[in-house]
């Protein structure tokens, strides 16, 4: 096999394209994915692998990525690149010398499983990659059954997202949406919309999360939309005793989230 030496080679100039404009992930319908773990949370979930590019002299001590090349090589094609043309195409370090192109797949509001009392995170108009990758890890340790996006300022395949995720992209359900098809699917579900904001509201801790609950919040500079405080069954905040006003989003959702299960596993505990 013909090793990739140079990085005007037109696969890299495209897998390039595909970190870099969001534009030709819609175009093209593929994105991106760094790292032996990511990957394999990427199969995992069904995704099709289009390509694997590979470089042996990065892969670790452990022999991880080597296993893991040797198990999955018959899935897709795979390109042997330099240690260069590697570090070119790296998004970020430290990634196993595996680097994969996958295809994108859709996931509406009506693909989610139908769960009794279930748990959904709700972001509007979230901005920031990072802070969708970080709410994803934390939906992920609470096993809540869905993320969903209104509105979204960033897509889901963002390589910033993929990264910060560390791979819960493709562990958690997550759905974009716009607001109104979101306030018609959890009302129709029977989904108690509790939105976090600090006017006219409750302490979370005092507030039941046992039942189907969305926890939804907006971004850290404007907060959530008139539509969904008038949409939510109650409105709950964190209580802020320094001199700030707010949290970080994923932050905060992690505290909201873990109050749900805690509240959940007591109900269990009683049983």
């Amino acid at each position: 096999m013909m090793t990739i030496s140079s990085v005007q080679n037109p696969k890299v100039k495209q897998l390039l394209l595909l970190q870099q404009k969001s534009s030709e992930r819609r175009r093209t319908g593929l994105f991106v994915v760094e790292g032996q773990r990511e990957i394999e949370h990427c199969l995992e979930a069904g995704y099709e692998v289009d390509s694997v590019y590979y470089c042996p002299q990065l892969f670790t001590e452990d022999g991880g990525s080597n296993q893991f090349f040797s198990l999955h090589s018959s899935l897709f094609t795979s390109f042997e690149v330099t240690v260069p043309v590697y570090e070119k195409m790296a998004y970020r370090g430290s990634t196993e010398g595996l680097m994969a192109v996958v295809r994108s797949r859709t996931m509406l509001l009506s693909d989610l499983p139908q769960k009794e009392n279930p748990l959904y995170v709700v972001l509007e108009r979230v901005e920031k990659p990072g802070n969708l990758g970080a709410v994803l890890r934390s939906a992920d340790a609470a096993q809540a059954d869905a993320v969903i996006v209104c509105d979204p300022l960033t897509d889901l395949f963002n390589p910033n997202l993929i990264r910060s995720s560390i791979g819960a992209i493709f562990t958690v359900p997550c759905v974009a949406c716009s607001t109104d098809e979101c306030i018609a699917f959890l009302k129709d579900h029977g989904v108690r919309i509790l939105t976090a904001q600090l006017q006219d509201s409750h302490l979370y801790y005092d507030t039941d999360m046992r039942c189907g609950t969305a926890i939804v919040m907006g971004t850290e500079s404007t907060g959530l939309t008139d539509t969904w405080r008038r949409a939510a069954d109650a409105h709950i905040r964190i209580p802020m005793l320094g001199r700030l006003d707010s949290l970080n989003v994923s932050v905060s959702a992690a505290i909201l989230l873990f109050e749900a299960v805690r509240q959940r596993q007591s109900v269990d505990s009683t049983r």
